[in-house]
């Protein structure tokens, strides 16, 4: 069958080639898969991936084989789902448990964008607590789970800065609906709650130490590829514990489908938006690699497989 796969000559390694059939389990699917999404953790998976191998966490298509067990969607069904890889092929095998039915008037390429960005961005949310009236800060909010960060943060009510290098990229984060965008956390000058990281390093250090009492970081990401220095004192004197947790979204996870079930009703009511900064085929792969690797990329990259 065709896939995107491991290439150590090609740019992001990765490039179309060939790779065996998945066969699915009882408790399986098999999905012609339709549209692919691409994370910045597949950037680091392909450098480590052997030649051949398919990667991919996100995929969305039309179920072609149920589960023998007869639990999951019906075969026609158009479904999105998250696995530990295989979603950069043109058949997929998904545990019924990690895959949603996608509404009508949602458009199957928008919803591969869903698992991972925006399922990180709302368990990172769950994770800190209620959210209406509360402070939240979304470093790297101009990437995939940031610019959905800012929107579920805002429809819970919270009072959402978005923090965003470049000129650009400040712009679009407040037209996902933040409050107030920064370039940086040292420009906040108020206490905040919650804090979105999607950076670490040197934000992740100063985030914290804009923290109130009680607040939380919720760790997502590394992009910066620095380490983080805690500001002398701002670990201390805090009536509440201040805390800096981590966020996990990836497999063996026994709420996957409710999850999924809620991201996708927020889209087909018009209350998320999917933000898609980059979309093509596969053979356009090396663009997107390079999109997301510059992080010249405003939200997520899909990719088209038909």
């Amino acid at each position: 069958m065709r896939a995107l796969i491991v290439d150590p000559e090609a740019p992001g390694r990765l490039s179309p080639g060939e790779a065996p059939e998945p066969v699915p389990g009882p408790g399986q699917i098999l999905v012609e898969v339709r549209h692919s999404s691409l994370n910045a953790a597949e950037l680091y998976f392909a450098e480590r991936g052997a030649p051949g191998e398919v990667i991919g966490f996100d995929s969305s298509g039309v179920v072609v084989r149920a589960a023998a067990d007869g639990t999951g969607p019906a075969v026609g069904s158009r479904v999105v789902g998250f696995g530990e890889g295989g979603g950069f092929a043109a058949l997929r095998a998904l545990d019924v448990a990690d895959l949603a039915v996608v509404p009508d008037g949602v458009d199957l390429g928008e919803a591969a964008a869903l698992p991972v960005a925006a399922g990180t961005a709302l368990r990172a949310l769950e994770q800190a607590g209620p959210l209406l009236g509360r402070r939240v800060l979304v470093t790297g909010a101009s990437g995939g789970v940031g610019g959905f960060a800012v929107q579920l943060a805002a429809l819970g009510g919270a009072y959402v800065i978005g923090v965003a290098g470049s000129e650009d990229g400040r712009r679009w984060v407040g037209e996902l609906g933040a409050d107030e965008v920064v370039a940086g956390p040292e420009q906040v000058t108020k206490p905040v709650d919650i804090v979105i990281d999607n950076v670490g390093g040197a934000q992740l250090g100063a985030s914290y130490a804009l923290l109130a009492s009680g607040g939380t970081v919720q760790s997502v990401g590394w992009a910066s590829g620095g380490d983080a220095v805690l500001p002398v004192g701002s670990t201390l004197g805090s009536p509440a514990p201040k805390s800096i947790v981590s966020v996990y979204n990836g497999g063996g996870l026994t709420d996957r489908r409710a999850q999924l079930d809620r991201l996708l009703a927020l889209v087909a009511a018009g209350k998320l938006r999917v933000p898609v900064g980059w979309r093509g085929p596969w053979d356009k792969i090396a663009d997107a690699v390079a999109a997301l690797g510059e992080r010249r990329l405003r939200g997520k990259a899909v990719l088209d497989v038909g």
